[in-house]
């Protein structure tokens, strides 16, 4: 296994339905058209970026990531026709990264409306859960979000995850107020397990 070190590299993943691109700039225009779907920046209860804010927060995530804390990816379809890299439909990173652990969160994630309950975010977890444990050796990968964020709650636990506990007045909102953080997370002896459930989830998409 490589160390986290090594393996914070922009890296490109490929599953059964989606395939995680390293992100850069040429995304923009892509990312802005996946985030219409379903006006996603509308939801108080998340921080997903408007279509004005976009390449603003390419360049927060791309700065992050020089400093090693961050390494984002833009989330596409695979093109079913030719198998290639398909549509913009969101993005995803590994966040907090502790190098000394090793240990990543999952997290600032969102996806286009329109692929909701498309087996999507179970494929691209997949390969992100399988990029930590395996490829960083990671022991442990978190996530967290917004108590009141219910679908987000819901999709972690059916991941496999448990929850550690929450954060109370952990962190403010765009708005200002005091959100309540719940967290989660996966342990190494647990993927095989939580991989097991997620390809599972898979096998008939």
């Amino acid at each position: 296994m490589t160390s986290i070190e090594t393996g914070i590299v922009p890296v490109t993943l490929r599953g059964k339905l989606v395939i995680l691109e390293p992100l850069s700039r040429a995304h923009h225009d892509g990312l802005v058209e996946a985030v219409r779907d379903g006006e996603l920046w509308k939801l108080w209860y998340t921080a997903v970026p408007a279509p004005e804010q976009m390449a603003a927060e390419i360049d927060r995530r791309l700065a992050l990531q020089e400093r090693g804390s961050m390494l984002a990816f833009t989330t596409r379809l695979i093109d079913p026709a030719t198998g290639g890299p398909g549509k913009v439909i969101g993005m995803t990173t590994f966040m907090n990264i502790d190098a000394a652990t090793p240990r990543v969160e999952i997290g600032s994630t969102w996806n286009a409306v329109s692929t909701h309950g498309s087996g999507t975010n179970p494929d691209s977890k997949l390969l992100l859960l399988r990029h930590a444990f395996e490829t960083l050796g990671c022991p442990a990968v978190e996530f967290r979000t917004h108590w009141l964020n219910h679908q987000s709650r819901d999709a972690i636990s059916r991941l496999g995850a448990k929850q550690d506990g929450v954060l109370r007045s952990h962190a403010r909102t765009a708005d200002g107020v005091l959100r309540d953080t719940v967290v989660f997370s996966i342990l190494e002896h647990e993927w095989p397990m939580v991989r097991n459930g997620l390809e599972a989830r898979l096998a008939n998409r």
